[in-house]
């Protein structure tokens, strides 16, 4: 009989091959010196100065991420449920999701910075992210109740919106929370990259300083605390999304 590895145990052997891989490279030199050894950006961040400038802008990135979260969860909501609702408007809906997805963040800035200002880009850019994961959650979620459980609540002359509450949503809980686990990094990228066309502050910004003034460190440091923080919201998610499928399967 073949023993299978706990989950937990594979996950640990991964990092730490990817933590030896990338302090390899640095120590080697093989990538240039723009690849510095994970140690020395760990011990750059151990650094006071380093730490506070970090802090900073980690904190401004995590609050715009937060703030897209939250937009574009409850845009995807509405959208999802006026398509639950009105069944004409799902194909229109669909395809604007599709078409806002497709288009690159490139061209939509200048728009976003003349509309929202500077300091709200980073937050809409994330909202567009996580509107489209999330729309697709919610529609595929209120879809999934299955004929029969419908077919029972007609017969008992149950209102659209007590089945909605009563069954749809229920059902839909943990295809959205899967939802949620993807959304929640996008939402971090999101407000990342929004950083980079004109905020005052975060890690985008920090992360196009650092590349202008080639601080190598400085850049990598950014960036790292920008994975780890999208690493966070995912575990997050991923622990929400294990409670609903417990709940409501």
């Amino acid at each position: 009989m073949r023993l299978r590895s706990p989950r937990w145990l594979n996950n640990t052997i991964g990092v730490l091959i990817l933590i030896t891989v990338a302090e390899l490279i640095g120590r080697t030199g093989i990538a240039g010196r723009s690849w510095p050894p994970l140690t020395d950006v760990v011990g750059y961040l151990a650094e006071p100065v380093a730490q506070a400038t970090v802090l900073r802008a980690l904190t401004a990135t995590a609050a715009s991420a937060g703030w897209g979260l939250v937009l574009g969860i409850v845009f995807a909501a509405i959208a999802a449920l006026l398509a639950n609702f009105i069944p004409v408007l799902r194909p229109g809906l669909d395809r604007l999701a599709s078409v806002l997805n497709a288009v690159p963040l490139i061209a939509l800035a200048p728009l976003l910075i003349t509309t929202v200002g500077r300091e709200s880009t980073p937050a809409v850019v994330a909202a567009l992210g996580v509107g489209f994961v999330m729309f697709v959650a919610f529609t595929a979620g209120l879809a999934g109740a299955s004929a029969t459980h419908q077919d029972v609540f007609s017969v008992f002359g149950s209102a659209r919106s007590t089945t909605l509450l009563r069954l749809q949503i229920p059902v839909s809980l943990p295809t959205v929370f899967d939802g949620l686990a993807l959304a929640a990094p996008t939402a971090i990228l999101g407000a990342t990259i929004g950083e980079w066309f004109g905020a005052p502050r975060g890690l985008g910004v920090l992360i196009v300083s650092a590349m202008q003034n080639y601080q190598v460190l400085l850049l990598w440091a950014a960036a790292l605390t920008a994975a780890l923080l999208s690493l966070a919201a995912y575990l997050i998610a991923v622990r929400l999304q294990s409670g609903a499928v417990r709940r409501f399967t």
